[in-house]
């Protein structure tokens, strides 16, 4: 059974979706208003990682995550660089999705933007200005924090430091210094919109209320973001849709994942320690990146460095090394034909229990070290016994396993298993082309023609094959 920390009730619970076999999930997407930072893609990896076991699971996901289009950074980044925030956002976008791609994030069900909830928005607002929890002063509309009982229950954050914690603007009309505001009047220069309160365009918490219904409707199963989220924004979140809407418990569970930090600093963007995704990402291999990112449990903070990133590195040559394994000794029964073996029961013993084991510790609150630990151990297992391997179809399901978990940690091995096991015309010709490329060398060698076998493995070789001569006849991988 899988079990998820829940912010809201600060335990373990066992997850059941609030309809069936259907998971509906929101996750706080990023402000465009600049390159994110690795910190940032740290939560991209790892709601990913979290949908795509859920899918494992059998579970349906809708997957939802935002943008951030339009807030007080966007409007800064404008008067400073004299660009529009529409082209503003449009770049960075643009930038989210490079990422994604290279990070291998599947793709949202929906993005949308919070342009896009202009009147989903104002309609909250207006609710919660009838419900006796909002009121309007020359434009700008205000949540009252003292009139919703329940606002701070779920950060814990003791009555007399809400307002030293909360990002609000100091504004002498405000009932409250804790209130905060939900619409905002025009200014000149800002875009804006038109409203029962006059022009003015939403508060930042708003959107993600309004988009959260919109799209999965109330309640939903999963809210998912970083910690720094919890106060004020997660806090806000819930308060509006309870004051517009009438529901106590808007999202069932609460996800938040713990911060990247450098030295054991949090990183970000305000205190200039930071390094973005994309110089990350052009730094490393991306299966590495990506790999470090789901390396700690996603609630703890993990540390970049390039200690962890040269670890992440050798942790994904020992897992390709593996598939290498196994495609060379695959390779090598296609040629020599399939036998019985004691070490095809210890594999497919291995496979099984990679499998259960995996599993335990992803339903433990998705706890991907110990998931990796797992894989490790069966790379272990499969470098023991390759050699001794009798059947290809053992290796070929060994290998397929590995891929489909690996898988779910976002590292793509799939096309590695395509051609390991022969399927996809592209695949199925070109391990023909090389495996009779193998023959002649063979024979050439076996002639004493040695300058044509090295031509053949120098060529090869160019094109990306690297051929290994064991005891049982020639491997290769492609480089």
């Amino acid at each position: 059974m899988l079990k998820v920390y829940n912010t809201r009730t600060r335990t373990k619970e066992e997850f059941e979706p609030l309809e069936g076999n259907n998971v509906r999930m929101y996750v706080c997407g990023p402000t465009v208003y600049d390159f994110p930072h690795i910190g940032n893609a740290r939560s991209f990896a790892v709601f990913d990682t979290i949908r795509r076991y859920l899918e494992y699971k059998g579970y349906r996901v809708t997957y939802i995550t935002n943008f951030t289009d339009i807030d007080d950074k966007m409007i800064a980044k404008s008067n400073e660089t004299g660009t529009e925030v529409a082209e503003i956002a449009a770049k960075f976008i643009s930038e989210y999705y490079t990422i994604a791609q290279q990070l291998n994030l599947k793709p949202a069900t929906v993005n949308p933007r919070a342009t896009e909830h202009i009147d989903d928005i104002i309609e909250m607002v207006a609710l919660i200005i009838k419900n006796g929890v909002g009121y309007n002063v020359d434009g700008d509309v205000y949540f009252s924090v003292p009139a919703f009982e329940a606002y701070g229950s779920f950060s814990n954050i003791p009555v007399d430091e809400l307002s030293s914690r909360a990002r609000v603007e100091v504004d002498e009309r405000k009932r409250d210094p804790r209130d905060f505001a939900l619409w905002k009047a025009e200014k000149p220069g800002e875009p804006s919109w038109e409203s029962p309160w006059g022009k003015g365009r939403p508060g930042w918490h708003a959107e993600c209320s309004v988009m959260g219904k919109h799209y999965l409707g109330l309640p939903f199963d999963i809210h998912g973001g970083g910690q720094d989220l919890i106060f004020p924004h997660h806090e806000n979140e819930i308060a509006q849709s309870a004051a517009a809407y009438g529901i106590e418990i808007p999202v069932k569970y609460w996800l938040h994942n713990g911060f990247l930090t450098i030295e054991s600093e949090k990183m970000s963007k305000s205190e200039g320690n930071f390094s973005t995704a994309r110089e990350v990402l052009d730094h490393y291999d991306h299966q590495a990146v990506r790999l470090y990112l789901v390396t700690g449990q996603y609630r703890q903070p993990i540390d970049y460095n390039e200690n962890a990133m040269n670890q992440a590195i050798q942790s994904l040559d020992r897992i390709k090394n593996a598939v290498d394994t196994i495609k060379g000794r695959i390779s090598i029964l296609e040629r020599m034909g399939s036998r019985e073996s004691d070490a095809d029961k210890k594999l497919t013993e291995a496979s099984k229990k990679l499998r259960e084991s995996f599993e335990k510790e992803m339903d433990d609150d998705f706890n991907t070290p110990g998931a990796l630990a797992e894989i490790f151990t069966f790379v272990r297992e499969v470098n023991t016994l390759a050699n001794d391997i009798g059947g290809a179809a053992v290796l070929r399901e060994s290998l397929a396993v590995l891929a489909e978990l690996v898988g779910i940690l976002g590292i793509n091995l799939e096309e590695d298993a395509k051609l390991a096991g022969g399927t996809g015309k592209a695949a199925e010709t070109l391990k023909g082309v090389i495996e009779f490329l193998l023959e002649l060398r063979e024979d050439a060698r076996k002639s004493k023609d040695y300058a044509k076998a090295d031509l053949i493995r120098d060529r090869l070789k160019q094109l990306g094959v690297d051929i290994a001569d064991t005891k049982d006849g020639p491997t290769w991988k492609m480089s």
